[in-house]
C-alpha cells in the first residue's frame, strides 16, 4: 500500500506528505524542518505499509485503520446528500462506504496512519476540509470511532462490532 493517498494533494489541504499536521511545513512545537524556507512544499515519499526509513522503529510504521465517522443536521434533500457522498468518493477513493439520511450520514474507510491519533485528527477534518468542494450538507461530527486492523478483524470473527462494510458505495440507510 503507498504512503500517499490518491488524489491531488491540494484536495486534501495538504501539500505535504501523510504523517505531516498540515501544509505549512511546520513540526509539532512549532519547529520549521530542517532545510525548508516558509512555503516551500516537501516532496511526496511512497512508503509500502511495513517499509522503514533508516533508523525508524515500527513505532513510527504507518498502520491500517478502520474510520466510521457519523455526521448529523438539519434535514438536506436525499438526492442532494446522495450526489454530495458521491462526489466526495471520487474525489477520495479511499472511501469505502457511506449510508446516508435526510438528517444524518455514516463514512467507512481504511486510514494509513502512523498511530490512532494521526488517522482520528485526518478523520475529523475530513467532513469540514471538503464541505464545499463536494457539496456536503452543513452537518456537524457526531461521532468517531477509529480501531486498529487487528481489533477490527478481532471484532467481525467473535461476531460483533461493526458489521462489515455494505457494498463498497454510497447507499441509503
Amino acid at each position: 500500500m503507498s504512503g500517499v493517498r490518491p488524489g491531488p494533494a491540494a484536495s486534501r489541504g495538504t501539500t505535504a506528505s501523510r504523517g505531516s499536521r498540515g501544509g505549512n511545513g511546520a513540526r509539532p512545537g512549532g519547529t520549521r524542518a530542517a532545510g525548508r524556507t516558509a512555503g516551500e512544499e516537501r516532496a511526496l515519499t511512497s512508503v509500502a505499509a511495513g517499509d522503514r526509513f533508516r533508523g525508524e522503529d515500527t513505532a513510527h510504521t504507518p498502520r491500517l485503520w478502520h474510520v466510521t465517522l457519523s455526521v448529523s443536521g438539519a434535514r438536506a434533500p436525499l438526492p442532494e446528500v446522495r450526489r454530495a457522498l458521491e462526489q466526495l468518493a471520487h474525489d477520495h477513493p479511499f472511501l469505502l462506504t457511506s449510508r446516508y439520511a435526510d438528517d444524518h450520514a455514516e463514512i467507512r474507510y481504511w486510514e494509513e496512519a502512523r498511530d490512532l491519533h494521526d488517522a482520528a485528527a485526518v478523520a475529523l477534518r475530513l467532513w469540514g476540509e471538503h464541505r464545499q468542494t463536494a457539496g456536503l450538507p452543513p452537518w456537524e461530527i457526531v461521532g468517531l470511532e477509529v480501531i486498529d486492523r487487528a481489533t477490527y478483524h478481532q471484532r467481525i470473527a467473535a461476531g460483533y462490532g461493526p458489521a462489515p462494510a455494505t457494498p463498497v458505495g454510497v447507499h441509503p440507510f
